[in-house]
């Protein structure tokens, strides 16, 4: 008697007694081989053998399964009204993955090509498997005998491919394929790339994965490069239709950025200009972490095969010589830069640039009335009494001048109450403006310069409000040159610009101040006219939630890494079939969505940072 009660007891002779009796069993015939199994016995008592018929259908098996009906077959405008369903054969249901992408051919031609959104185990046939028995028995086998259960793929159809005089094309789903049409997985990179529009050239980003693992295909290299529409033939570039870049610590955020950032830095990449020229771009990046200079070094971590691999998929790399650092003087800081080789130019902000832009000086606590006292009554009347070179310490002598309070109270301009709400605000810049450095405004040409990446770090700034007033100088700086019909510096003007800026949500923050909501406005501008003017932002933060709708709107190009905070992945608005993927995503992977560019996908950046990333 074993532990599986009177089961262990069984006996198939002790079920016939006759059988017994006369010998007629298989053991006391004393044959118990094939010809036994496949016998019969005659009244004369000789035996007469059948033909054994094989379960297995003859030919070789092609694709992974064949569309089935069972459930129903319907393709809808309404994709929740879609029903479109593969059984797979026993031999490929282990390489089948959620994400994966099949084919599944028209009669005529045509093909149709959908992704898996679901997997499903169903019986084949109808039992009740929750038992103990059952149970105890799975226990007891190394193997699942797969007969015995349907394996059945949901699909969601993403478009249909056609040839068009040998080119090959796509289109909305409109047509439902035949039941029993034999699906395979897609593994040819043209069909891939057409079936989620991604376009052929254009800048490197990383390559295509579903669940994680790169998906291969027959061709040399195997993987599926993504990369974004970067020449007028195919509309704006995509650059100049802004990026966002939102991942946490840990994520590989800042390694992806370089990444990115680099190819724009390719000495090949031009963009044409209206009076005809091709410029390469000029990058210009905020780095509060101190980080982005080291793209001037080469990473001595990238050997020589995995730089040939680079050149063959056609991928800058290595650091860029033209890497400037233009450091911010702030009181008596000092940069330490022995992680770089880049060179070191000291600047500072002129108390001169706040008459074009009053809210530098405003801090983060004027409201509209006490704004409106500095912008319209006080910066006017102290440009007039000092002239437009007047300097932050004549400003702060101006604002203590008791005479100057009384008379504008007197006057009916400016409350007191008014006045000293805004001296407060405005004092303790001292160590911000007009340091002992070389002004930002005469550093124009040697700031921006066609090919250059120039880097201003603010590590060493250990006032936030100080890195505020540096960061939103320069930007404005730039976007007021870029947007203006009669420019003050041309060089701005007539290079085509990427706009990087680290832990963006810390300056585009959504705030009820007078100071954030006109920094919004700015953005929000040269946002709208990034394609006109041939400037691009390139943001990058660990809080997308914080960012301004107003500029998040103007987003194009959205790069989601690892984020952990729920807040943080609903507001970056990628499909939900990708969000949930988000928080177990590992280093370097990332989920991109460029609606101009291609279908959401999933991508896996390179292992290697293409410049030198990191410290020692």
């Amino acid at each position: 008697m074993t532990d599986l009660g009177d089961f262990g007891e069984f006996n198939a002779d002790a079920d016939s007694d006759d059988g017994a009796a006369t010998g007629s069993s298989p053991s006391s015939s004393g044959s118990d081989g094939p010809e036994s199994a496949n016998a019969s016995a005659t009244t004369d008592g000789t035996t007469t053998e059948f033909e054994s018929t094989s379960v297995e259908p003859r030919g070789e098996d092609v694709g992974i399964g064949a569309i089935c009906v069972s459930q129903g077959l319907r393709v809808a405008e309404d994709g929740e009204d879609t029903t479109l369903r593969a059984y797979v054969t026993r031999g490929n249901r282990s390489s089948i993955r959620i994400g994966s992408y099949l084919l599944a051919p028209y009669p005529d031609g045509e093909t149709l090509f959908c992704r898996i959104t679901g997997l499903e185990y169903a019986q084949q046939y109808h039992a009740d498997d929750a038992t103990e028995i059952h149970a105890r028995r799975a226990m007891r086998t190394d193997e699942i005998d797969e007969s015995d259960y349907k394996f059945v793929a949901e699909l969601e159809p993403v478009a249909v491919l056609y040839d068009d005089d040998g080119e090959l094309k796509r289109r909305m789903t409109d047509r439902v394929p035949k039941p029993q049409t034999v699906v395979r997985q897609a593994d040819d990179t043209e069909e891939i790339k057409t079936g989620l529009k991604m376009p052929d050239d254009g800048v490197f980003l990383g390559h295509l994965s579903v669940g994680g693992e790169k998906v291969r295909t027959a061709a040399s290299p195997p993987t599926i490069d993504y990369r974004l529409k970067d020449n007028y033939d195919a509309g704006d570039p995509l650059v100049f239709r802004h990026t966002l870049v939102a991942g946490g610590t840990g994520s590989g955020k800042t390694h992806g950025a370089k990444n990115i950032l680099r190819q724009y830095l390719d000495d090949d990449r031009t963009y044409p200009m209206d009076d005809g020229r091709e410029v390469t771009p000029a990058v210009v990046q905020f780095d509060p972490q101190d980080e982005y200079a080291q793209m001037h070094d080469d990473n001595p971590e990238l050997d020589d095969d995995f730089a040939r691999r680079l050149e063959r998929e056609g991928i800058a790399y290595g650091g860029h010589d033209d890497t400037t650092a233009f450091v911010p003087k702030i009181g008596s800081a000092s940069y330490a830069a022995g992680h770089h080789r880049a060179e070191q130019v000291e600047f500072t902000i002129p108390f001169s640039m706040v008459h074009d832009n009053p809210w530098l000086v405003a801090g983060s606590g004027l409201n509209d009335n006490q704004y409106g006292a500095l912008v319209s009554v006080l910066l006017p009347r102290f440009r007039k009494q000092y002239g437009s070179a007047g300097t932050y310490e004549e400003f702060t002598t101006f604002l203590d001048d008791p005479a100057l309070r009384e008379e504008l109270d007197e006057s009916g301009r400016v409350h007191e109450a008014t006045f000293d709400a805004v001296r407060r605000r405005v004092l303790g810049f001292d160590h911000v403006f007009d340091q002992d450095a070389r002004p930002i405004t005469d550093l124009v040409h040697e700031f921006v310069r066609p090919g250059g990446l120039t880097v201003v770090p603010t590590y060493h700034i250990n006032d936030s409000r100080a890195t505020e007033a540096v960061v939103l100088a320069v930007s404005s700086l730039i976007i007021d040159q870029k947007l203006s019909n009669d420019p003050d510096y041309d060089r701005i003007k007539e290079t085509p610009l990427v706009l990087g800026m680290d832990e963006a949500h810390n300056f585009l923050t959504d705030a009820d101040s007078v100071q954030a909501g006109k920094v919004i406005t700015k953005f929000t501008e040269a946002a709208k006219q990034g394609r006109k003017e041939r400037l691009g932002l390139f943001l990058i933060t660990q809080d997308p939630q914080d960012i301004h709708d107003a500029v998040f709107k103007q987003i194009n190009t959205t790069v989601v890494l690892n984020l952990g905070d729920e807040d943080a992945i609903k507001s970056v608005n990628i499909p939900s079939n990708l969000e949930s993927k988000v928080p177990y995503m590992e280093k370097g992977q990332m989920v991109v969505y460029s609606p101009d560019n291609s279908e959401p996908v999933e991508l896996i950046g390179l292992p290697t940072c293409l410049t030198r990333h990191g410290r020692d």
